[in-house]
């Protein structure tokens, strides 16, 4: 028996590929998705509009139809962890950027995380905060591309795949170029995963996104069994 992981998703039309968190293919467990009216990409991440009600009140319907913990599909909803974990009763999972401390913690002393968000312009001090990212922490953007970020922030039906994949890889080589510290990098926008091995390719550097995060949470909320532990050998 699995977990069920309960998705609050931006209210958005454009293209959601295999690997987008908001796929329901994308994940090897069931998911459940619960869409938050008028949260649109342009009202969440370049307007930061306060919408915290809106997210409860879909939180509170994912609770009530039995899921077993909580995600987002945006990076910027970091400024909503601690209400969210509060309200829901459940334990909650926001942002990508919450595990920026721990792959800090897997690197030499002189290496560090680095940050590829689909906005740096809008990816301000206090998204960091909450997801407790060292203030100082290298940021990349594909926000000066020709393609994923305008499909994106924009909620544009159509997406150049190419495009973007080409946007995601010239941002993370552009930003380690920047910074000889850079052991690693952690995508923000849950909208980048289906790129993020070409990223590793091009990069060298070990890729984290919310892919990898949302699989040790929702294996950690229902761990699997192992059989009859009994019949293994050497047991005494």
């Amino acid at each position: 028996m699995q977990a069920t992981i309960g998705i609050l998703m931006l209210d958005s039309q454009f293209p959601r590929i295999v690997g987008d968190v908001g796929n329901p293919a994308t994940w090897g467990f069931t998911v459940d998705i619960e869409v938050v009216d008028n949260a649109t990409p342009h009202a969440v991440v370049r307007q930061g509009d306060d919408m915290l009600d809106a997210f409860i009140e879909a939180g509170q319907r994912l609770v009530q139809r039995g899921v077993s913990g909580i995600i987002t599909s945006c990076g910027f909803l970091s400024i909503y962890q601690q209400e969210l974990a509060s309200a829901l009763g459940v334990p909650v999972l926001t942002s990508s950027l919450m595990q920026v401390a721990s792959v800090n913690a897997t690197l030499p002393v002189n290496k560090r995380a680095a940050i590829l968000t689909i906005s740096k312009s809008a990816l301000k001090d206090k998204y960091l905060h909450a997801a407790n990212v060292p203030l100082d922490t290298p940021i990349g953007s594909t926000e000066g591309g020709k393609e994923f970020s305008r499909r994106i922030l924009n909620n544009e039906k159509t997406l150049n795949i190419e495009l973007a994949r080409q946007d995601n890889v010239n941002a993370a080589q552009a930003l380690l170029a920047t910074d000889s510290s850079i052991g690693a990098l952690v995508l923000e926008c849950t909208n980048m995963v289906p790129y993020a091995a070409d990223i590793a390719a091009a990069t060298g550097v070990p890729v984290y996104s919310m892919y990898n995060l949302v699989n040790w949470f929702q294996i950690s909320l229902m761990p699997p069994e192992f059989g009859d532990l009994s019949s293994n050998h050497h047991v005494i």
